[in-house]
């Protein structure tokens, strides 16, 4: 038992990942502000062209933070990657051209399947008013 856990302890630590790149990113542009009312900017830019703008200002509901920057970098294949965002009480919201979008739904919904659901809907509230009565 103890050769089989001592097998599977060096297996686990022969398959840890190995990160040969030390590479090291300068900082060039670093600049944060922050005014007495939350609202800040921030500004980052590293060597290997990753360029970070972002604000933020505590103006949403109950003081939540609303931001909006964007962020720019080099994908791997050599092509500039651009996404702006928002992010606020209607959370997450990217745009970018990169970004995939959902279709257009093809055609309209015909009504014999809008008057169904509505049957449906109708059947339910009626089968909850029967409940109540039991």
């Amino acid at each position: 038992m103890q050769i089989v856990v001592l097998a599977a302890l060096a297996v686990v630590a022969a398959a840890a990942p190995q990160y040969d790149s030390r590479e090291v990113v300068p900082i060039l542009k670093d600049e944060r502000q922050q005014d007495e009312y939350g609202r800040y900017n921030l500004d980052v830019q590293t060597g290997n062209g990753i360029v970070l703008a972002q604000s933020g200002s505590p103006d949403g509901p109950e003081g939540s933070v609303i931001k909006a920057g964007q962020y720019s970098y080099t994908a791997p294949d050599g092509s500039p990657v651009v996404v702006k965002f928002v992010a606020d009480e209607g959370g997450y919201q990217p745009q970018s051209d990169l970004l995939p979008v959902a279709p257009a739904f093809p055609h309209p919904i015909p009504q014999f399947v809008l008057d169904q659901i509505a049957k449906a809907a109708e059947e339910d509230r009626d089968r909850s008013r029967e409940d109540r009565y039991d």
